[in-house]
């Protein structure tokens, strides 16, 4: 900071020298060099090595337990398993590196796509670069809504106010300066820190620190050292050690059990061990990045950017879209339409473009909207690029054509536009002296206006029903002297006419918002336009509109009395950015996952304190920098593809998670009871890890399943008691054709120990695998929900397996025997018979959780929250505020770019 300081004493000029810079800014070959030597200006790039990865995979607690294993066998001389479970634990890391090394590349990917730019000054000539291209000495240009790449001293500035909240907390705009910092100043008013975003007014400011030197980056790499959790990540890790945990008591009890028994200790803590590992999800992780990977890429081919791959679950989990009405319920494309001017006295005269081109002098209600613009009069009569989209499509009609050819008048002062106010000032050079105008919301315009007439009002009116967007232009003479404007002056006017403006709905939104009603998502929207406009666009689109706030309302509101009626309004009008944010708390107080959709720089608060910020990709940058999500197409058709891309995520995780914890507990419940009734082993531990890890592996497959339209028709949160109760049921289950087993081989073929262990190994991992088919869906298998040929292929491929390895040498090495040819044939009838009970018990299970949520929803008052996923039942999902807290910072950690 003190260099930043040191610089900040300095006069402007002073400033520039001392960075080797000049007023029109480096030439490319001085910036060339400066990047060479300094580095990109990133905070943190997405940066990964096969060695990282490997690390680690060995840091897994499942895995130590495997070596752990491995190593008591080798130390007690039992080489046989101690190599069958090394080979396991190759295997295990290979499949799980494999794995996360495609996740990596894939959220590599997304950060490559996710850019940002800047306007720079090199060589007298402003362009637009890549933030990461910035270097000291550069010279960049701030506007409306800009991020600030890095920290800037300031050398010139126009009414420049900075959001410093990301690194001061505070929520007020910060005024600018460029003046000298004086010696006993606290704060950096002259300079514009990296992170922090313009929220009025425009400077330019050459660059100090980039990178890691800035505050902002030093913060952020303290950040990327520990980024915080998401629910899903939190929930896969409680899962997991939990499962841990219940596995490593079943392991103690049944080494307690059978030393008590008197039987072989050595032996029995080997296989306590293998019962152990076997309990736990060893390929959660691998299966659920797959997941991820897949989808991510699934999402990109349909227009949805992530910029985390945790991100997909979180926008699946959404139950409440608050969004602005502009450009998703409309075209986004706004054309100006008419004006109405109501002249000296007050009379109203409905002029077009056309007929007012050439007969409108400086009193007319088009030239002085034109006029009462940000940008500069013949930059913007000559490119609307950079405008907002009302003064574009003003500065596109006949009327600015001609107003260029005839010249504009002097401008002396302007106040920029910002979402406080509302409004937009001008001073200029009139024919009767300097002459105030002023262009805004009509509600803010008109409140500074006196004596608006009945007739002025209802006109109004009718344009707002009409559906149109409206702007109210209004002035006033300043005296003789004046060259300069406050927004103290914004008061006394007299209102010189209304501006209307035409943005139709979209042709296809209807069925996109009937999409997002499918999946249990209730649409609400926020919005700076007025509360009639939004109704009648609300209307013209199918939206039932239940109930309307505006943002004075809002005010008159508490915070519980807001939660006691936010759930039941439709349309949020004449909102502030800080008023979003409060109706999105609101949201989140009840339960509810709420996602926030917006474009501008006043959508940035409501984007971080969103569940799931998104954004699209023609968005500002502190939009995009702001949101989880970035929609290559602002259409809510995109938003429901993305919504069903991440409960399709969710929804296959479950099935592994439901099969791992079913299996699992079945068969370790069958080997635990059989250690202590058989006088030996029903499985060796080196059988019982290899069966596990064919196991797991057979279900590496099911990120590519296809998934029930049900089971995307709701979110769903993890609930560990409903996967306790589910794991318990379909256990037994299987422990019952267990012990059926265990009685066909010592009653039946009177097998001896190698024949008994192969006869289970086989049918444990035939039952285990199999089952897939009807757990992963609560229809009838294959003949109404069809499971991907992936699947298919990787299931009955690791039963094959596992059948010929009990022939082949490896086979003997670990203690299979050749089975008979009638053990094969009872299998079969037993596998049918277990699926036709797994069938029966499913439709019973979920049958019960639909009935008790039915109930559950009558004693609420008939709204049933959630449906059918995976055999999960929709659960409350509480959002707490350090959540919030830690994954707004996780945001601000930068992916090769800065970010906010």
């Amino acid at each position: 900071m003190e260099a930043l300081r040191d610089i900040a004493a300095m006069e402007p000029e002073a400033a520039l020298a001392k960075l080797n810079s000049a007023p029109t800014g480096l030439t490319e070959a001085e910036a060339g060099e400066r990047l060479r030597t300094i580095g990109p200006n990133a905070i943190h790039t997405h940066h990964f090595t096969i060695f990282g990865l490997l690390l680690r995979q060995l840091k897994n607690p499942i895995l130590i337990l495997l070596a752990v294993a491995a190593a008591i066998a080798g130390s007690l001389g039992d080489a046989g398993n101690a190599s069958v479970i090394a080979v396991i634990l190759t295997l295990s890391v290979g499949l799980g590196l494999s794995t996360e090394y495609r996740a990596e590349r894939a959220s590599a990917d997304l950060q490559t796509r996710n850019t940002h730019r800047a306007t720079v000054v090199r060589a007298g000539s402003a362009r637009m670069i890549d933030v990461t291209q910035l270097v000291p000495g550069d010279l960049v240009q701030l506007s409306l809504g800009a991020v600030i790449p890095a920290d800037l001293r300031l050398t010139s500035v126009a009414d420049l106010e900075c959001d410093e909240s990301i690194l001061t907390g505070e929520s007020l705009p910060v005024a600018k300066a460029a003046g000298v910092l004086p010696a006993s100043a606290d704060e950096l008013s002259n300079c514009a820190l990296m992170g922090t975003v313009v929220r009025s007014g425009s400077g330019i400011g050459v660059v100090v620190r980039t990178g890691g030197a800035t505050e902002f980056g030093q913060i952020a790499q303290s950040l990327s050292t520990n980024v915080p959790e998401t629910d899903f990540q939190r929930g896969l890790r409680r899962f997991s050690l939990f499962l841990l945990w219940v596995a490593v008591g079943q392991a103690v009890l049944i080494v307690g059990v059978n030393w008590a028994l008197g039987k072989n200790l050595i032996e029995n803590v080997l296989f306590a061990l293998a019962i152990a590992v076997g309990m736990t999800p060893q390929l959660l992780p691998a299966v659920v990045s797959t997941a991820l990977a897949l989808g991510s890429r699934q999402l990109a081919k349909n227009g949805v950017l992530v910029k985390r791959l945790v991100s997909i679950e979180d926008l699946g989990d959404l139950d409440v879209l608050l969004t602005d009405k502009t450009g998703t319920l409309t075209a986004g494309a706004v054309a100006f339409e008419s004006a109405v001017d109501f002249g000296a006295g007050g009379t109203q005269a409905n002029t077009t473009e056309q007929a007012s081109a050439t007969q409108y002098g400086i009193n007319n209600t088009l030239r002085l909207g034109l006029l009462a613009t940000d940008a500069d009069y013949a930059v913007a009569a000559g490119n609307t690029a950079g405008l907002n989209p009302l003064d574009a499509a003003l500065w596109s009609t006949e009327v600015a054509t001609s107003a260029a050819k005839q010249g504009f008048p002097k401008r002396l002062d302007a106040i920029a536009f910002d979402h406080e106010r509302r409004i937009a000032s001008a001073l200029i050079v009139a024919a009767d002296g300097p002459l105030l105008v002023s262009k805004g919301s009509p509600e803010d315009i008109m409140s500074r206006c006196q004596n608006v007439s009945e007739a002025q009002q209802n006109a109004l009116t009718e344009l707002y029903n009409q559906g149109k967007r409206v702007v109210a232009v209004a002035s006033k003479s300043m005296p003789a002297s004046s060259a300069t404007i406050t927004p103290a002056d914004e008061n006394g006017l007299t209102l010189t006419g209304l501006l209307s403006f035409a943005d139709p709905a979209k042709p296809d939104v209807q069925d996109s918002l009937t999409q997002l009603a499918e999946l249990g998502i209730d649409v609400k929207i926020a919005t700076g336009d007025s509360a009639e406009v939004a109704v009648t666009v609300c209307k013209q689109v199918g939206i039932e509109v239940a109930g309307v706030l505006t943002g004075r309302q809002l005010d008159d509101l508490s915070d519980a009395e807001l939660a006691g009626q936010v759930g039941d309004t439709t349309i949020f009008a004449r909102v502030s950015p800080e008023q979003k944010a409060r109706i999105l708390r609101a949201l989140r107080a009840s339960g509810k996952a709420v996602g926030f959709l917006g474009d501008g720089v006043n959508d940035a608060i409501a984007l971080h304190d969103a569940d799931v910020g998104i954004s699209v990709d023609s968005a500002t940058d502190v939009a995009k920098d702001a949101a989880d999500v970035v929609l290559l197409e602002k259409d809510l058709g995109v938003l429901a593809t993305g919504v069903r891309q991440g409960r399709r995520v969710f929804s296959n995780t479950m099935k592994y998670v439901l099969m791992g914890t079913s299996s699992d507990f079945g068969n370790n419940i069958s080997a635990a009871i059989g250690s202590m009734i058989l006088p030996f082993l029903p499985m060796a531990p080196s059988q019982l890890l290899l069966q596990a890890l064919l196991y797991d592996s057979s279900q590496l497959a099911i990120p590519t399943d296809r998934v029930d339209a049900e089971q995307t028709a709701r979110p769903s949160h993890w609930r560990i008691a409903f996967i306790g109760r589910f794991m318990i049921v379909f256990g037994l289950a299987s422990s019952i054709f267990d012990f059926a087993t265990f009685g066909l081989m010592a009653f039946g073929f009177h097998a001896k120990v190698n024949e008994f262990q192969t006869g289970w190994f086989v049918e444990s991992l035939a039952t285990a695998t199999l089952i897939v088919f009807a757990i992963r869906t609560r229809r009838v298998p294959f003949l109404r929900s069809r499971p991907s040929l992936q699947l298919i292929a990787s299931v009955l491929s690791v039963v094959a397996i596992g059948v010929i390895i009990t022939y082949l040498p490896l086979g003997g090495v670990i203690g299979f025997t050749a089975l008979p040819a009638p053990f094969f044939l009872a299998l079969v009838a037993m596998i049918v018979i277990y699926l036709v009970i797994v069938e029966v018990a499913k439709k019973v299970m979920f049958g019960w959780g639909t009935s008790r949520s039915k109930r559950l929803a009558k004693v609420a008052g008939g709204q049933l929250m959630g449906g059918a996923t995976s055999g999960l039942v929709p659960s409350s999902n509480p959002r707490s505020h350090g959540h919030r807290v830690h994954r707004r910072a996780a945001k601000f950690v930068a992916a090769g770019k800065p970010k906010r």
